[in-house]
């Protein structure tokens, strides 16, 4: 990868690395497909969900303290806001920390898409500035100043000479891309371009850089990594200007999730000769001991990361071997995004839980460096193989699915899709918290709350009982294989 920060506008996923969001197969045709780059996506006649690519950009930025975001659009696209601010400001609540970042939308209307309102966004620009006094400003596009061709880029040069704090532009329309994940991407790109600085001389730290979602598992990482001698800061949530703007000072970046942090530990490599830590995530116990081996080998800290790892096994490992016991025989499907998908069917693996099928909401057929997920090869290499479909939440296709395996549990990241499976009678892991099953402890907790979830199933049961749903008998009965084999 070649990463460009003279412009403020960045290639979709589906350009820059293949990203697909239509498949239907086998685990091991996907990965080997992609590993010799073969691999093709499908497209849909009838699409029935997705999400807009704004949500998850903008939200990454929102989370900064101090900081503006100007969303340049009408205001039904601002409404991304509540969700963003609302957020930013508990996660500020529970770190005890004051964060007073805004959110401001410019309320496009009919003459504005005729006429253009670039000077509206600059009178916005300055009327943020000298009202919020923020550390940095972030200036939004959306939909229709896309379509248009509104060109934010020109303002923000102009205000530049106005403004004593860092802005950028955020080329962030909904339409830009099918894979929201492509919204990750382009906060870190106005991050990287805007706020971090180069390295000053001899600054090198113990410092790792943590890309995550919602820091959760904060306080007992900043303790890990204490008997390490590593201080880590949290991205982006609740991070200052002030530390983004050293980041190419770390000793090494890491992400809790491939997707969401792929970018930025590509590009703080590349440009700052920051290593970047590839390796299957922190998931299940196998993630977590190869998660912290590759960090001691980039951090030169192998010894005293072996000396935990001996440990935490001695404590843990006898008691997720006794829970393994119960857990023998039980099926499972999942959707979530592919940054957890192939990992958390990695962790059912370690259990001895069977998956049958995974979903996950997009596929990156190859990341920055040009590898293959590390998810998806340490699969391959291990000769573990499963049905495997990529659909950007297509709810349709998800019932269908459960309602043909019938599996124990469906497993989850996103609330909308694990409400219908439990009306349909299928018992729910939902798997909100991205520390959910991190190193041994969190392993442990995953495998109790999986059992939970599979012996009591009356809530279930009851529920598809009084639940009428939209897919009917006749849909059910469809040859769903022979639509499948269509697909592909």
């Amino acid at each position: 990868m070649s990463v460009n920060l003279n412009n403020s506008n960045l290639a979709t996923r589906e350009n820059r690395i293949g990203s697909i969001t239509g498949y239907v197969g086998t685990l091991k045709d996907l990965a080997s497909k992609s590993e010799c780059g073969t691999l093709k996506g499908c497209s849909r006649c009838f699409s029935q969900s997705s999400t807009c690519l704004s949500m998850c950009g903008l939200s990454q930025l929102a989370g900064i303290r101090d900081v503006a975001i100007i969303h340049h659009g009408p205001a039904g696209c601002s409404v991304t806001s509540a969700g963003s601010y609302y957020m930013s400001k508990v996660m500020s609540k529970k770190r005890n920390v004051t964060s007073n970042t805004v959110y401001v939308g410019t309320d496009m209307n009919e003459n504005d898409t005729i006429f253009g309102s670039t000077r509206v966004l600059k009178d916005v620009i300055l009327k943020v500035n000298e009202r919020y006094s923020p550390k940095a400003i972030f200036v939004s596009s959306s939909c229709a100043t896309g379509i248009i061709g509104e060109d934010i880029d020109s303002i923000v040069d102009e205000v530049k000479e106005e403004i004593s704090v860092p802005i950028v532009a955020v080329h962030c329309e909904g339409f830009k891309s099918r894979i929201w994940a492509t919204g990750f991407d382009i906060s870190d790109h106005a991050v990287l371009q805007a706020i971090v600085q180069p390295p000053r001389e001899n600054a090198k730290t113990n410092k790792i850089a943590f890309k995550n979602f919602f820091e959760s598992a904060r306080p007992e990482i900043i303790e890990m990594f204490k008997k390490f001698d590593l201080d880590p800061i949290f991205l982006y949530c609740n991070s200052t200007v002030e530390e983004l703007s050293h980041l190419s000072e770390c000793i090494a970046t890491t992400c809790i999730c491939g997707t969401l942090g792929n970018y930025l530990g590509n590009a703080l490599e590349e440009k700052y000769n920051v290593p970047y830590v590839r390796s299957i995530n922190q998931c299940g116990i196998k993630g977590f001991e190869t998660w912290l081996r590759e960090i001691g080998k980039v951090t030169n800290r192998s010894e005293v990361i072996e000396e935990y790892i001996k440990e935490q096994r001695e404590i843990y490992l006898p008691q997720i071997e006794e829970v393994k016991k119960e857990l023998q025989g039980l099926t499972a499907v999942l959707g979530m995004g592919p940054g957890y998908t192939f990992e958390v069917t990695r962790v059912l693996n370690e259990l001895g839980i069977k998956v049958v099928w995974a979903l996950a909401w997009h596929y990156d057929k190859k990341y920055e460096n040009g590898d293959v997920p590390p998810s998806m090869k340490y699969l391959l290499d291990n000769d573990i193989d499963f049905e495997t479909s990529v659909a950007d939440q297509q709810n349709y296709e998800v019932m269908n699915i459960l309602n043909k395996y019938q599996p124990d549990m469906y497993l989850s990241r996103h609330p909308g899709s694990t409400v219908w499976a439990i009306k349909n009678g299928t018992p729910v892991v939902f798997v909100a918290d991205e520390y959910t099953m991190f190193g041994y402890k969190h392993t442990l907790e995953f495998a109790k709350s999986i059992l939970d979830a599979t012996r009591n199933r009356n809530f279930e049961q009851n529920l598809a009982k009084r639940s009428k749903l939209p897919y009917t008998k006749w849909w059910y009965e469809q040859n769903v294989d022979a639509f499948l084999e269509e697909a592909k």
